[in-house]
Order: C-alpha cells, then sequence, then structure tokens
C-alpha cells in the first residue's frame, strides 16, 4: 500500500497557488475555469521563477563563460534532468525540447519518417487523434506515397482493438495514438498498442499531451519510441514541449532544423558536423525561460503529487458526469469506461457556440468547437461539442456551479 493511499489532495493549498482563480468576470462573476485540456493555469512557482530568470540570470546558454550564462545553462539542463525523471526516461539524451507537442511530431515526421518511410508503407493513425498527429503524416503521405490506415473506435469511444490487430500487417511502420483523448477524454492502452506494434517490427508514438497532467507515465513501461507532450497543459508556460525518443533512433535520425547550437564545426570546404544528442535537434536560441518554467510545473507536479491528483480528477469526471446526466437532452459524447480530464457534450435544440457564448457571461469557462479533432466528432455525426475540462484545482462546488449555469443557458437558446 502507498503511503499516499490514505491521503486526499488538498485542493484549497492547491488553489492558493493559482492567483488567476480569484479573478472575477463580467462585472463581479467569480470565474470557473474548466478549460484545462486546451491550457491549464499556471501557479505562482513557475510565473516567479521565468520573472526570476529574467530578472536575476537573462542569459545565452551553453555558450558564455561568465556567470550569467552559467546559472542560465544550469537551471535549462536542470530541467532536461527532471522531465527525464519525470517520464522515466533512461537517458537526458533522450529528452528533447521543442515548442510543444506539435513541432514535436513534426520533427518525428520530418526527419525519421521522411527518411525512413517508403512508398506503399502504412501508418496506422487512431481516429481520435488530434490534428497535430494526423496533419503532419497526410503531409508526408503526399510527399511519399505512403498508405495511412486509420483505427477505429466504438459508440463509447473506446479504441477498437480488434480493428487495430487486423490493420497491423508487414507494410505498417509506425502507430501514432494519444495516451488520452484531447475530444472524448478515453485513456487508450497504448502500452499494449506498443508490444503488438512492435511484434510487426513496426515503431509507435504515443502523443501525451492530455496524459502527462492526469496520471504518472513511464514511458519505459509502455515501451514508447517516440512520446511527446507540451508545457501548456501541465501547469507549465507556452511555447515549451518535449521530444522523447529512444536513443538508438534519435541518433540514427538527420537534423530537421539546422542553425547555431545544434553544429560541432561548420565550413565551407567540409561541410557541418553536428552537435550529439539532444542538442542535434535544438537549433538556435532555445525558449530558456519556458524550459525553466517546465522544470518548475513539473516540480509542482511532485510536490502536489500525481497520485492525489489522478484520484481527486476522477472524483471529479464522475460528479460532474452524474450531475450533467440530470440535464434534459445532454449527450455525453465518449463513454469509455477509463477516461481523464475531459467530458464533451451536445445538447439537444442548442448549438454548441450558443452555449459557450452565454455560459461565459455567468462566469463558466469551456471549450467549444471541433477540438482540433474532426474526423472522431464526425464519427460521432457531430460537428462540434461544448467539453468541460478538469483540474487539480478544480472543485466539486464548481463543477454544482456548472450545471446550475448549464440549466439556465438552456433556457434562453432552447
Amino acid at each position: 500500500m502507498s503511503a499516499l493511499d490514505n491521503l486526499m489532495l488538498d485542493v484549497v493549498r492547491v488553489r492558493e497557488d493559482f492567483p488567476i482563480l480569484e479573478r472575477r468576470v463580467h462585472g463581479d462573476v467569480p470565474l470557473i475555469y474548466l478549460d484545462s485540456a486546451a491550457t491549464s493555469q499556471t501557479p505562482t512557482a513557475v510565473i516567479d521563477a521565468m520573472s526570476d530568470y529574467y530578472r536575476k540570470t537573462n542569459a545565452n546558454i551553453h555558450r558564455g563563460l561568465h556567470t550569467l550564462a552559467d546559472e542560465a545553462t544550469a537551471a535549462f539542463e536542470g530541467t532536461r534532468e527532471k522531465v527525464r525523471s519525470f517520464i522515466n526516461a533512461r537517458l537526458t539524451r533522450e529528452v528533447i525540447f521543442t515548442r510543444g507537442t506539435t513541432e514535436a511530431i513534426n520533427l518525428v515526421a520530418n526527419s525519421w519518417g521522411a527518411n525512413w518511410l517508403n512508398a506503399g508503407d502504412e501508418v496506422l493513425i487512431s481516429v481520435m487523434e488530434h490534428h497535430a498527429n494526423i496533419v503532419p503524416w497526410q503531409l508526408l503521405a503526399e510527399r511519399l506515397d505512403i498508405v495511412i490506415k486509420v483505427i477505429p473506435c466504438d459508440d463509447d469511444g473506446v479504441l477498437d482493438m480488434a480493428a487495430y490487430r487486423d490493420l497491423l500487417g508487414e507494410k505498417t511502420r509506425l502507430v501514432c495514438v494519444n495516451q488520452v483523448s484531447n475530444a472524448l477524454g478515453s485513456i487508450n492502452p497504448v502500452a499494449e498498442m506498443a508490444t503488438l506494434a512492435h511484434a510487426h517490427d513496426a515503431l509507435i508514438l504515443v502523443d501525451g499531451a492530455q496524459a502527462v497532467p492526469h496520471q504518472q507515465v513511464d514511458v519505459r513501461e509502455i515501451d514508447a519510441d517516440f512520446y511527446v507532450f507540451s508545457g501548456h497543459k501541465m501547469y507549465g508556460p507556452t511555447g515549451i514541449g518535449v521530444l522523447y525518443g529512444k536513443e538508438a533512433l534519435l541518433e540514427a535520425m538527420p537534423p530537421w532544423q539546422g542553425g547555431g547550437e545544434m553544429i560541432r564545426t561548420v565550413s565551407f570546404e567540409n561541410g557541418t558536423l553536428f552537435a550529439d544528442l539532444p542538442h542535434k535537434f535544438e537549433a538556435g536560441t532555445p525558449p530558456i525561460a519556458e524550459v525553466i518554467g517546465l522544470g518548475k510545473a513539473i516540480d509542482w507536479l511532485d510536490c502536489t503529487h500525481m497520485a492525489l491528483i489522478t484520484r481527486w480528477e476522477q472524483q471529479l469526471m464522475h460528479h460532474a458526469s452524474e450531475r450533467m446526466r440530470e440535464v434534459d437532452g445532454l449527450r455525453i459524447i465518449g463513454n469509455s469506461p477509463d477516461k481523464a480530464g475531459a467530458i464533451s457534450f451536445v445538447v439537444d435544440g442548442a448549438h454548441a457556440q450558443d452555449i459557450g457564448l452565454l455560459i461565459d457571461q455567468l462566469g463558466v469557462a469551456i471549450r467549444t468547437g471541433h477540438h482540433c479533432a474532426q474526423p472522431v466528432l464526425r464519427r460521432f455525426g457531430v460537428d462540434a461539442t461544448c467539453r468541460a475540462s478538469f483540474a487539480a484545482y478544480n472543485t466539486p462546488e464548481e463543477i454544482d456551479m456548472f450545471v446550475d449555469a448549464l440549466q439556465r443557458v438552456l433556457t434562453m437558446v432552447r
């Protein structure tokens, strides 16, 4: 039994770390923020760390010999070790900083994909992927004539594993799947999928953007070949993300972008000799303050304890699902028994955009639209949904206020 098993998340203390939650909007209406799947709020420790960098340590990294450069480099590379530990990667060399999940996937597509895929090779992509894990592979398919095959899901938003097994074949080279769906909240069995992919000599790329804020992630337990995520979904800053890749794969892959920092030597006579991992994939001056902020977000998650966050959010999800089912005409899109972070829904006779605009007037921030996941919404016969998404700082009382506000809105639009 874990020492945390009998503990509960102290949500009052957690909320004290997020000054924005004290905001009042539209005059004097308390803010109820239920849009963390789009961007989570940021604790004071992250804000202070980034401010302190600019106030006290602002310098470029790696190349300087002076005190500020040394301090900035130590803080930057210290975050790389924090990320390694956070996802249980084997080596810091396997941790590449990017601008976000999207850039990380594009890096894999344009470095590994462009050099290891050939005409007729197959890439399997789940129907519930974010556009960031679809469009780069479609662009590559246009260039290389590779074949994209879609892994379907059932009516509850559960990935169809029988269909997945049938799709895997001798031409399969890569499987692309999210660990948690941003549109449905479904948790996918990525470790099992990795085992099956590897049995067919295929690689697997896991989009963990919606997983890392809600559950402990172990890339070695998953046996992911590539794993990607963003800082701003996990209480960190925007503009920073991570690509994890197995060392042997990253070593073999050519750089995607060229410039300073990612080189060892450059000459017109002999060309360029690239830097070692991880720097050969980090061209130019990186987002130093954002990397430092990401490190502080990891510190905050470690101090708060992921196990407590996971348990608390599951209680929130259950409470929200029960309350939302009380709303006449409301249909939850995606009813997987394993869900995290988000609940998407539609209401008979009410457009998602109208609900979003009106409920905002009552202080409730939710997301409306296609959530950059149009294929899976079409699978359920809708073009747009409302999505309420949760984080460690949300409370059952906020959910009750959200449902009450939704009931009021529906009297106006139906």
